[in-house]
């Protein structure tokens, strides 16, 4: 026993030490090596200034068969700083949620991002459901200071680009 000096007087404590356990979180990313035969993939440092140039990077989702959503996180000179597979869906849809997008987006420290995600039957015409998701997107990152430049749909040799149509 032990005694201490409190704002209410003089109290006796126990001195067996106490354990306090609290539950952290840290960010930890992973380097995936992909070997392929690709020349032109996402080299270090490049700028992406046109969503011609996402489309092209990101035609090798056509080949899947499942629609897949990509968040894109760039720094202050939109160069990529990572890349998150956050939603693989089915044929005709992916279910995505802002809280999904802009964990990975804040724990990356992004500045911006840009979302890709394919339509399986080539066509990139944006459903209702792109059209709202974009919009949650665009509101949720003007409140979290992550900017959404761009929402793309990649489709078979072709692409939306929601910025190029006035749709963010």
């Amino acid at each position: 026993m032990t005694t201490i000096d409190t704002l209410f007087g003089a109290e006796t404590v126990a001195t067996k030490p106490r354990t306090i356990k609290f539950k952290q979180i840290k960010a930890v990313y992973e380097t995936l090596a992909v070997k392929e035969e690709i020349t032109d993939y996402l080299k270090t440092g490049q700028r992406y200034t046109a969503p011609q140039q996402v489309s092209d990077t990101f035609q090798f989702l056509m080949k899947e068969p499942k629609e897949q959503f990509i968040t894109l996180h760039l720094d202050g000179k939109n160069r990529i700083i990572c890349m998150d597979l956050v939603s693989v869906g089915s044929l005709n849809q992916s279910i995505v949620h802002p809280r999904s997008v802009f964990m990975t987006a804040c724990l990356s420290s992004a500045a911006a991002i840009i979302c890709v995600h394919n339509h399986p039957t080539g066509d990139p015409t944006p459903s209702s459901e792109d059209i709202a998701i974009t919009k949650r997107l665009s509101e949720a990152g003007e409140l979290m200071g992550i900017r959404l430049l761009d929402h793309i749909i990649v489709g078979d040799g072709t692409y939306l680009s929601f910025t190029e149509r006035g749709l963010l």
